[in-house]
């Protein structure tokens, strides 16, 4: 049995070495541990989500939908202002979210501009998360699908289409309207890091 090493009288037990959370500097607050950083996504990511349901709303109201007429053979017609119409939906949703987008933008400069690039990835993932949100509680307000309405309906009614985007490029405004404010402060304002260096 090989010989044990004799204790040393009166020696202190090592210091516990102790292990720091990551960190990354958030305003206000330099150093912010990652869980807490998270905590400040998941409050924006929320913020957005209820942007987009106050803009879903709004979009609901803001539309008068165009529609077809059922005549007396059963047939649909609308008039050609109808048919200009159909892409007032897409314009009041572009509207709002430009707006709402750029108040997220703000808000995304202010709690995460001192991560620097990454804020540009906060503040379009909030506006998309936002407009996706608008896009789908307008379209549970309004009328509903199209096409169940029109098989049900009698020759004289008015059938509204759906609140729906003909095109979800309209998505993109606001995404851009996110980045603007976070281009601009971050081009026009004032460098912290040669404010340091002087």
């Amino acid at each position: 049995m090989p010989d044990r090493p004799a204790p040393i009288p009166n020696a202190e037990p090592p210091e516990p070495t102790r292990v720091q959370s990551p960190t990354v500097g958030l305003p206000w607050r330099p150093e912010i541990s990652v869980g807490r950083a998270a905590g400040w996504l998941a409050g924006y990511l929320l913020l957005s989500v209820l942007v987009g349901v106050c803009a879903g709303v709004l979009w609901e109201k803001a539309v008068v939908l165009p529609g077809y007429t059922i005549g007396s053979s059963g047939t649909a017609s609308t008039t050609e202002r109808g048919l200009a119409e159909f892409f007032s939906g897409d314009a009041w949703f572009s509207l709002i979210g430009f707006l709402a987008s750029i108040g997220l933008g703000i808000v995304a400069w202010k709690w995460f501009g001192e991560l620097g690039w990454p804020v540009v990835f906060v503040a379009v993932l909030g506006a998309v998360g936002s407009a996706l949100v608008c896009w789908w509680v307008g379209y549970q307000l309004g009328p509903g699908p199209f096409d169940a309405r029109l098989a049900a309906a009698r020759p004289g009614d008015f059938v509204p289409i759906a609140l729906n985007l003909t095109s979800p490029v309209a998505l993109l405004v606001w995404a851009f309207g996110a980045i603007i404010p976070v281009l601009l402060r971050s081009s026009l304002g004032r460098d912290d890091e040669e404010d340091a260096a002087r």
